[in-house]
């Protein structure tokens, strides 16, 4: 059944404005405003926010201001920290008299750096530079506010902030040999984790990772600019090669000890007896101070566990470990989005429960487990998706959660009992014309929610409307409207009449139902033929089709389509928003089925009356760029061009976290690997192609687009290629500069070649 929405179309003035790449990149023209850095209070009546300027405090029930909790750069600020630069993030201590601050942040990789950090005295109204020593990595304060760990030149420290003073709990630490307290490569940009510390509830202990990542091969890449390139080098296992040796242990602050190993990758087996654990994605101390939970997988990532691990003696024996949680698939088991520990009901009626998301079912769903590792119950069901957890209510025992329940594309806010029961949805709701039913305004919800989630602050938007801030009880009744970005949603409308993107589903000649959107010219006229570029990311569990805010691009499609062009997007086989069947057809075979779909899309496209079907051409990134190549060389009796960012163009080349766990290991599965690899298919180039590739990306290797081209020369084909110095997978500096270089060469050569 075709599923089809409008959002947002407003009436437009007489003469609309043509938008430019400057509007988008440079100008700031389209640029969202939002809400900074949500922190609620301890009391859950109150809430911070921080700007340039300072942290301010506001009152949950009406969203007043109530003071300046704390101000940048003013008179009142310690001599020490005369000259702050901007500060990026802050945290409250406990007592919330104290607050780290951090700023000057430079980046390691793609999602870590190091900073510059500062406690500032709410009562004193001081600012004390603690990272003295050196700019720190990932600092946090301790529960009880006393204290701050972090990770600096790969050693973990800890310090005392009524005496400054530094303690090293590991002193091995040496770049691309060992890492303590924080993770490697991989682990951050596939496991998402970098921070590989936690403080224990009752901040007596540590228990942190330690990477030897010695046995890792390197890759080495030139940054060019000296008269000499540096040759930068880091550890990057590829698929089917060697991993770090993950362990994990336990420091005690009071008695200066480091436990031995809690848990140690050359040792421990996971539930089946049979597979050695390789990877610990996730841990984190329970309720109980001395009880570690901490989640194992083996290497194939089909079999997870969650152990929790007594560490009240410095050794460990065979009553100290057991198990929480199971989970194996034929597959893959994906990390769960949600983890968390809560403790209900009081006193000797108190129990401590494990919350967590599984795709056991099917689909993403809630589940309670006791901590004797049964299932206490399943509280949603259906044939939906779960998309995150973002407020528990302990003493009320409800949660709030968002889903797709509504259609994949949309995702809204519900609130359920930890029995599963009185499930009601959070979205806005219009009253039909004859006023008897009410009806659910569909998009996208998120929300932050107070401490003991009495409110919460929701961000509401769709494909054609920009964000809305507002501020809602328990119940979802609205306080206030703190932000609706009413001068840019006007600016969309009336100025440039970007409310054009449309939702819909054709099916296939096999029978699967593809999601898409697109967007038109503002005059389109369906009598005429069109050219159509399609946007296509097509990788293992995302979703590019959805009613949410769109940013620069949803701009640069619609400058496109005022040139002429309509933009189309598709979400094929193997992403996400469907349900585990969906998303995981796709295993051990990357790139057939979605290959398949991006042709099938351009041939059901060149069926339309409003399509020039000899003008269709696709383009895409990272993911999107290989299947954006492999369709061209497949298809190249469809497309006409395509342009490739930042593609991979072997899945040998690519790390062995991501690969591995949809393809296996190359030792049993090389046709998996090979089989779709553009690298294979150059000589069937017919049509116009451009390949972009940054020499800085540590994510999808330069190699890829080096081996590429060679290829390409090899068979005697004509293409366009450009190189980004230094750049790294997302090809953008802070300016705006190198966007808009990088878009106009796209949009150039869509004008050019399509």
């Amino acid at each position: 059944m075709a599923f089809a929405l409008m959002a947002g179309a407003g009436a437009a003035s007489a003469q609309t404005k043509n938008i430019t790449l400057e509007d988008i990149w440079t100008k700031g023209t389209f640029r969202a405003k939002g809400i900074g850095a949500i922190r609620s209070m301890a009391d859950g009546e109150h809430y911070c926010t921080m700007s340039r300027t300072g942290i301010a405090k506001y009152k949950y029930a009406t969203g007043e201001k109530l003071e300046d909790v704390c101000l940048f750069n003013t008179p009142e600020m310690n001599k020490k920290a005369a000259s702050l630069p901007p500060m990026e993030s802050y945290e409250f201590s406990a007592d919330e008299q104290k607050i780290l601050l951090s700023c000057g942040f430079e980046p390691l990789y793609r999602h870590s750096g190091v900073s510059d950090y500062y406690i500032y005295d709410v009562q004193d109204k001081t600012f004390t530079k603690i990272s003295m020593g050196g700019k720190q990595r990932l600092t946090t304060l301790s529960p009880d506010g006393t204290k701050v760990a972090f990770v600096r030149d790969n050693n973990l420290y800890w310090m005392d902030l009524s005496t400054l003073e530094e303690h090293a709990i590991t002193t091995d630490g040496k770049v691309n040999e060992i890492i303590n307290g924080t993770t490697d490569w991989v682990y951050e940009e596939e496991f998402a984790i970098t921070k590989g510390f936690q403080w224990s509830p009752d901040s007596k202990k540590i228990a942190y990772m330690r990477f030897d990542e010695s046995k890792v091969k390197e890759y080495n890449m030139q940054m060019w600019g000296a008269l000499y390139p540096e040759d930068y080098k880091y550890k990057y296992p590829k698929a089917g090669e060697d991993n770090s040796v993950v362990s994990l242990h336990v420091y005690n602050i009071e008695t200066k000890g480091r436990f031995t190993p809690v848990l140690d990758g050359r040792s421990t087996t996971v539930a089946d007896g049979k597979s050695k654990w390789e990877y610990i994605p996730r841990f984190q101390w329970t309720n109980t101070p001395d009880v570690l939970a901490v989640m194992v997988m083996n290497r194939l990532q089909n079999t997870m566990e969650i152990l929790a691990v007594n560490t009240s003696n410095n050794g460990l024996n065979n009553n100290t470990i057991s198990k929480l949680y199971e989970e194996q698939c034929d597959t893959y088991v994906e990390i769960p989005d949600t983890w968390q520990f809560i403790t209900v009901g009081k006193g000797k009626k108190a129990q401590e429960q494990m919350l967590i998301t599984s795709e056991r079912d099917g689909y993403r769903h809630i589940y309670l487990y006791g901590m004797d590792g049964k299932l206490v119950k399943q509280v949603t069901s259906g044939n939906y998706e779960i998309c995150d957890v973002p407020g528990i209510d302990v003493k009320n025992q409800r949660l709030y959660y968002t889903s797709r329940e509504h259609h994949p594309t949309q995702k809204s806010l519900f609130v359920i009992g930890f029995d599963g029961k009185k499930k009601q949805c959070l979205n806005d709701v219009t009253r039909n014309v004859k006023n008897t039913e009410d009806r659910y305004v569909l998009g996208t919800y998120n929300a932050t929610f107070s401490n003991g989630c009495k409110y919460y602050i929701r961000t509401f938007s769709t494909a054609n409307d920009a964000p809305l801030y507002t501020l809602h009880d328990a119940k979802g009744k609205l306080i206030k409207v703190l932000e609706d970005n009413q001068e840019l949603s006007r600016k969309m409308k009336a100025e440039y009449e970007t409310y054009r993107k449309t939702f819909n589903s054709f099916t296939t000649s096999i029978g699967i139902e593809i999601n898409y959107y697109t967007i038109k010219p503002k005059n389109f006229d369906k009598n005429k033929r069109y050219p159509v570029l399609i946007y296509v990311y097509g990788g293992p569990g995302n979703q590019q089709v959805s009613d949410s805010y769109g940013y620069s691009d949803y701009y640069w499609y619609h400058m496109l389509a005022e040139k002429g062009y309509v933009v189309f997007c598709f979400d094929g086989r193997g992403t996400g928003g469907r349900g585990a069947q969906f998303k995981k057809q796709t295993y051990r075979d990357l790139g057939r089925m979605e290959c398949e779909d991006a042709i099938e899309a351009a041939r059901w496209l060149g069926k339309q009356s409003w399509v020039d079907k000899d003008r269709i051409g696709i383009w895409g990134w990272s993911f999107g760029g290989y299947l954006s190549t492999l369709s061209l060389l497949k298809g190249n009796d469809v497309f006409k061009m395509a342009i490739a960012v930042a593609p991979v163009m072997n899945w040998r080349y690519y790390d062995n976290i991501y690969t591995e766990r949809f393809l296996g290991l190359p030792k049993d599965n090389a046709k998996g690997y090979d089989d779709n690899s553009p690298l294979n298919f150059a000589d069937r180039l017919q049509g116009n192609y451009l390949l972009i590739h940054g020499t800085g990306d540590d994510n999808v290797h330069f190699q890829n687009s080096a081996e590429m081209v060679e290829k390409l020369e090899n068979a005697g084909k004509q293409f366009e290629f450009r190189i980004y110095p230094n750049k790294n997978h997302s090809i953008y500096d802070n300016t705006g500069n190198t966007r808009l270089n990088l878009y106009q060469l796209m949009t150039d050569f869509i004008l050019r070649k399509l």
